[in-house]
């Protein structure tokens, strides 16, 4: 065990430059840089620079590790490893520290990795500061966090195993994605498309194929996770539809928030205005937030398959994006939501489609818990 400090040579923020649009000269970090544990280089900034001699200490060098250490709370502690491109040169800017690791000590891939790790990430909890805007720590305080630091030829290996793992996980989410789009394919070949409907079907509103009122969710906080109730956010909502692992509990329990199997929720606020989760079959016990709204569909009309897999069309993108209003922020309402137009097919084509579902929902086990593995 040692401390951050004693095993990375240099630890600083970055360079003050004003930014400016446009693209021209060196290109500088800024927070956005940082993208799933990458480098993002679509998200760096720029100012012009085309003569860069006195910044040369700002260059970043091949397996710096840059940082986020003010931003909101969720992202704090968030890292990326840099691998210099040939002939590249990169400024490190403001808002993001630059750790450079001591070669005798510690690899930057080993560190790297764990950065990622829980115990790393508590401590980063332990040391933060917060605001009513953001949170952030000093370099002063994560000097003197733990990092557990075997020997170079140890950390090679924990490191090649970890990478094996990565490209297994990163293999598998393809894999995923293009199962998904198989589904979405499959979706239009059914029932063509929901703005042109050149298949004829019947057209009515979202409120009209539901079960009563769609409906807001609870204005309960989040708590830990007590094993018994799950509290659903938006954030809890990943792209393509799944829970996030990380659960969450609210502070107080109203049954009539609670989430049955086939209930769909759609996102009225916020950046991820419209983005929808449909409850599985067997969720565990669960209610909703404040900021989704839920449909319960009349299955009569629409099977819980068929409506989640509308929202993932063409049509309904163009939807939110003409109907959410943004005096504050991005926001869709239950009217709003309720008077969507939707199609819908006969019953037993819907059915025929939620079989197609789930043989390929199936086909995603052997992936996922191989990666989980």
């Amino acid at each position: 065990m040692a401390r951050i400090g004693e095993v990375f040579s240099v630890i600083r923020n970055g360079i003050s430059i004003q930014q400016h649009d446009g693209t021209g000269g060196v290109p500088i970090t800024r927070i956005e840089t940082i993208s799933n544990r990458e480098i993002n280089r679509n998200k760096l900034g720029y100012a012009g620079l085309q003569d860069i001699s006195k910044y040369q200490d700002y260059v970043l060098q091949n397996g710096d590790i840059l940082m986020s250490h003010i931003n909101s709370e969720k992202h704090l502690g968030k890292v990326a490893r840099y691998e210099k491109l040939e002939k590249e040169q990169i400024i490190h800017g403001m808002n993001l520290l630059m750790l450079r690791a001591d070669s005798d000590k510690i690899t930057s891939e080993y560190a790297q990795y764990y950065f990622a790790s829980h115990h790393f990430l508590n401590q980063i909890e332990r040391i933060t500061k917060k605001s009513v805007n953001q949170a952030s720590f000093t370099i002063t305080a994560l000097r003197e966090l733990d990092i557990y630091t075997p020997s170079i030829q140890e950390q090679r290996i924990v490191s090649a195993k970890i990478r094996r793992v990565c490209d297994l996980i990163i293999l598998r989410k393809q894999q995923i994605t293009k199962l998904d789009d198989l589904v979405k394919s499959q979706f239009i070949e059914m029932f063509g498309d929901p703005l042109r409907n050149e298949k004829g079907w019947e057209q009515t509103t979202l409120k009209q194929v539901a079960v009563g009122k769609l409906s807001y969710g609870s204005g309960a906080s989040a708590v830990e996770y007590d094993g018994e109730i799950r509290y659903v956010r938006i954030t809890d909502i990943m792209d393509n539809g799944d829970l996030t692992a990380e659960a969450k509990s609210p502070n107080v329990f109203d049954e009539k928030y609670l989430l049955h199997d086939g209930d769909i929720l759609f996102a009225r606020s916020g950046a991820t205005v419209g983005k929808t989760f449909c409850c599985p079959l067997g969720v565990e016990r669960s209610i909703f937030a404040g900021y989704l709204i839920r449909l319960i569909p009349n299955r009569k009309k629409v099977l819980p398959q068929y409506v989640f897999n509308y929202t993932k069309t063409e049509y309904y993108a163009t939807f939110v994006r003409n109907s959410q209003r943004t005096v504050a922020q991005p926001n869709i309402n239950a009217q709003e939501y309720g008077d969507l137009t939707i199609c819908v097919p006969p019953i037993e084509l819907q059915n025929e489609f939620a079989r197609f579902v789930e043989q390929t929902d199936k086909s995603k086990i052997p992936f996922e818990m191989e990666a989980a593995a």
